[in-house]
């Protein structure tokens, strides 16, 4: 018989067996629950992490980015060998020995740890660079033991499928190093403006602090922490032997300079052509564009779009000083910590030698104090009367400064009337630069694609143009004297009248398209019918479902910059429509075209070149106009800035054609110009659609903006004569060569003597009048027939109707 001790040591062997195999399968299912959803470190192979879609000119130049995450992906051998050594002499020094767990690594954190648990201090995880891919990519951020189990599981698997170069990559591509910044190229490019070959060591050592803790180490918040981090770190390169002593002093040395803050990109001046690229990428490739690593390259011009940018500020500013000042923006004492306050509100960042400033002293000059520099001065006289000419100054008022000559400080105000402007190319549509406001940070609102505004006379051409595809010529006849309509239901008649109120009897179409005469546009469209006109207008893209109220031939519908400015291309290329377009090509992240803009075939433009003609490409678009009219139009145009109502711009010299626009009570103003190789659209107006103010039309407020960038535009691209149609006849009429289609140029007449004419007359009457009138000068016609080519009857030249509504 066994003894109790027996018995119960028995008992005990078996409890014990037990509670081991209980334990044995508490632990099998705790690793079939870490094991069970394991990411397959296989994926890694072909793992690549979103990056941004980068957005560049039609030169190359980088001018925004899209992403969620700010990642330019960089392969291995494009990383630099100093950038390497320095996040393996920061992070993992044992790298390339270990196999994915460095087990010294982790026993000298675990001591560290027990005096970290003493002092308070945060604990340190000993994590080699492998699992901390491990960790980044395949598992979440929670600090648990399971999570580093698994993380450690997942660094062995890795060290089995990758090679250490592809490890690298991936982690020198995924990490956060702050400054919006994932992977070493894009924190280059945020922090020091530099793409990874161009970092020095100092630089590279930088860099490689970040991965502790980012914001610990802000160069700008915190400088002397990530001055002191750098240092480590090159100390720790040289410990490893990958710099040398004389290499490390040099970069020690160094000071810490980084951008004030990242950037999408150098460029800056395109900020409304980028978003506007983005919102109709969009369309296209849905929220892919901001993860999908694509290289996009746009139609913008560089030199051009700073040109428009330039221009268009240049032009509200001025437009703005003429309205006076409106006083300062703020008002403070001036005692110490005055210059926080002034800090509240910046300058547009477009204007980027404005400096916030406080009034000290208010006497026989003004001076003033800038809050960034603490630098003092004057303002200058000048600007000093155009203040108390105004809202005046006070001690104590915030204001903005730019520094002038001599010391002294100009006085600037933010304009409060905004606009847009937008250059493209007629032949094809690539839209070359666009602006639209006054400054993208103050309203990202595009007035160029986005406002919808009515253009005034700036509509004229296209009446004038569906006129001439009918039986009307250049030198045709159209009344100029009041004239009256019955108003609908009762309503008022409305009486159409030249802004002047005089009027000057028969004219040609060219004279009375070159004076923007209202009244006689507004019988041009009631006799070619204003279905022909909303149609053509239509088709020519300068609106959609426009009403056919003969209010529409003067402007009265409503069109956007871009729109409109499209729409005049086709007078330009010979009567095409083109589409308008910011985005030339796209490419995926490895290299596959993926969306081209011009889509037209040329089965023989790859071949190789053989002695014969060069491949010859459909032209784009389709034929709206004739090309007759689209010359004539141009003619027509190019009046207008020699002898019309855009005469302020007839210094570009000749071959430039355009057409103001003004609406009623002054609350838009508008040119449109072109040459054979740019047309560009000029928009300004208040966003409330206030009135500009008497006198501000399109001739005094946008014509200006149009002459500063064509300017330098001409530069560019010289006009050129416009290509005149090889089917036109052309004759002289009253010493201007005109374009006729064959057969009409033999209702050339000349041009009546000019009456003066009073009063609106009811529209039954002068139809009367007009019909006698015609029948009279038919019967003449048939009686003594008219040479091919008369000379020019003597005619007394009319009052020019200049300083109105165009």
């Amino acid at each position: 018989m066994k003894s109790i001790g027996e018995r119960w040591f028995v008992l005990a062997g078996i409890g014990l067996l037990g509670a081991i195999a209980l334990a044995g399968l508490l632990l099998a299912i705790y690793a079939a629950w870490l094991f069970h959803d394991l990411p397959d470190a296989g994926e890694l192979a072909e793992y690549r992490p979103a990056t941004a879609t980068r957005v560049y000119a039609g030169d190359g130049t980088l001018i925004g980015e899209f992403s969620q995450e700010r990642r330019i992906y960089v392969t291995y051998d494009q990383i630099p060998a100093p950038v390497v050594q320095a996040f393996l002499a920061a992070e993992d020094s044992n790298f390339f020995q270990h196999g994915g767990i460095d087990v010294g690594g982790v026993s000298r954190a675990m001591f560290k740890n027990v005096l970290n648990a003493v002092q308070g201090r945060r604990l340190e995880g000993g994590s080699t660079i492998t699992q901390q891919v491990a960790k980044n990519v395949l598992l979440t951020n929670e600090s648990t033991i399971g999570r580093k189990l698994r993380e450690a599981i997942l660094a062995s698997r890795l060290e089995a499928t990758l090679s250490k170069e592809q490890i690298l990559e991936l982690y020198l591509n995924e990490i956060f190093l702050g400054y919006r910044s994932y992977g070493v190229a894009s924190a280059a490019f945020n922090y020091f403006g530099k793409s990874l070959d161009q970092l020095t060591v100092d630089e590279a050592a930088f860099l490689a602090a970040l991965p502790k803790g980012p914001n610990n180490y802000h160069p700008i918040r915190r400088p002397e922490a990530p001055l002191d981090r750098r240092n480590w770190v090159l100390g720790a390169m040289r410990s490893n032997r990958f710099i040398t002593e004389e290499a490390y002093e040099a970069a020690r040395a160094r000071p810490l300079t980084t951008q004030d803050a990242p950037r999408r990109a150098q460029y800056r001046d395109a900020d409304f052509f980028v978003e506007e690229a983005r919102r109709r990428a969009l369309g296209m490739f849905g929220e892919d564009i901001n993860a999908g690593g694509y290289y996009m390259r746009t139609t913008l011009d560089p030199s051009l779009q700073s040109a428009a940018r330039d221009a268009l500020m240049q032009g509200l500013e001025d437009y703005d000083r003429r309205h006076g000042w409106r006083g300062a923006w703020g008002n403070v004492d001036i005692a110490e910590g005055w210059q926080d306050e002034a800090s509240e509100q910046s300058a547009p960042p477009e204007r980027r030698e404005w400096r916030a400033a406080v009034v000290e002293s208010v006497g026989d000059g003004v001076r003033i104090r800038t809050a960034q520099d603490d630098q003092t001065g004057t303002l200058l006289s000048a600007d000093v009367a155009w203040a108390r000419a105004g809202a005046g100054l006070e001690v104590g008022d915030l204001i903005f400064v730019e520094p002038a000559e001599g010391g002294q400080f100009a006085l600037k105000q933010v304009p409060a009337v905004n606009g847009a402007l937008v250059a493209m190319e007629p032949q094809s549509g690539r839209v070359l630069a666009m602006v639209g406001g006054y400054s993208y940070a103050l309203s990202s609102f595009n007035r160029a694609t986005q406002a919808e505004r009515q253009p005034g006379s700036a509509f004229k051409p296209i009446v004038y143009a569906a006129a001439l595809e009918g039986d009307f010529t250049p030198s045709s006849i159209v009344l100029d004297a009041p004239i009256s309509f019955p108003g609908g239901a009762g309503g008022r008649p409305w009486t159409p009248e030249n802004y002047s109120r005089q009027y000057y009897g028969p004219q040609t179409l060219r004279r009375g398209l070159e004076l923007s005469r209202n009244v006689m546009t507004v019988r041009l469209a009631q006799a070619v019918g204003m279905d022909e006109v909303v149609q053509l207008a239509e088709d020519m893209g300068a609106g959609d479902d426009m009403e056919p109220n003969l209010s529409l031939s003067l402007g009265a519908g409503e069109t956007t910059p871009y729109r409109l400015t499209a729409a005049y291309a086709a007078f330009a290329n010979g009567g095409r429509r083109v589409e308008p377009y910011l985005i030339e090509l796209v490419q995926d992240r490895n290299g596959r075209t993926i969306y081209r803009a011009d889509d037209r075939a040329c089965r023989t433009c790859g071949r190789g070149f053989d002695g014969g003609a060069s491949p010859r490409l459909t032209p784009r678009g389709e034929q709206v106009i004739d090309a007759i009219t689209a010359y004539q139009i141009s003619s027509m145009l190019e009046g207008v800035i020699q002898r019309g109502t855009g005469v302020r711009a007839r210094g570009l010299g000749p071959w430039v054609a355009g057409k103001t626009g003004t609406t009623n009570e002054y609350r838009s103003a508008w040119f449109v110009g072109y040459t054979t190789d740019i047309v560009v659209g000029v928009f300004i107006g208040f966003d409330d659609n206030r009135s500009l103010g008497s006198g501000e039309a399109g001739a005094a407020t946008a014509v200006p903006v149009f002459i500063n960038f064509m300017t330098e535009a001409l530069k560019e691209r010289p006009a050129r004569p416009f290509v005149r149609p090889r089917n036109a006849i052309f004759r002289t009429v009253n010493g201007i060569e005109e374009a006729f289609r064959p057969g009409t140029e033999r209702r050339v007449e000349p041009t009546p003597e000019p009456q003066t004419w009073e009063g609106p007359q009811a529209y039954t009457d002068v139809l009367r009048r007009e019909a006698e009138a015609q029948r009279q000068a038919q019967q003449q016609q048939q009686a003594s027939p008219q040479p091919a080519e008369p000379a020019p009857a003597p005619q007394r030249e009319p009052a020019e109707d200049l300083s109105g509504l165009y």
